[in-house]
């Protein structure tokens, strides 16, 4: 095997190795139940970034003016952080930064 690959190869153990040591004490085990509300607050904030959309499609017939966009850029930048910190999260569950509950259904 080249060096280079052994060398990549060894990075990515010591890259999982050293975000789970760091990550995982912070973060508890995980499970359906635990990732719900994160789901819904990011759904939400779709929800709300639409909405204004159409809120203003249905006020103007021309493209709005730049300050009555802030608020839906607002929206944008709230959502668009949200779904990459979920993003990250995935990751984190991808990799094994992090333990998951084995069970991996939601509490009846």
């Amino acid at each position: 095997m080249p060096d280079s690959r052994r060398l990549l190869l060894e990075l990515e153990q010591t890259r999982k190795q050293v975000n789970r040591a760091i990550i995982n004490p912070e973060i508890k085990t995980l499970s359906v139940e635990h990732l719900e509300p994160i789901v819904t607050i990011v759904a939400r904030a779709r929800a709300a970034y639409v909405s204004e959309l159409f809120s203003l499609a249905r006020k103007q017939s021309e493209p709005p003016a730049r300050d009555t966009v802030q608020h839906l850029k607002e929206l944008r930048e709230v959502f668009d952080e949200l779904v990459a910190a979920a993003n990250a999260l995935e990751t984190m569950i991808e990799r094994g930064y992090v333990d998951v509950d084995g069970s991996l259904s939601k509490p009846g």
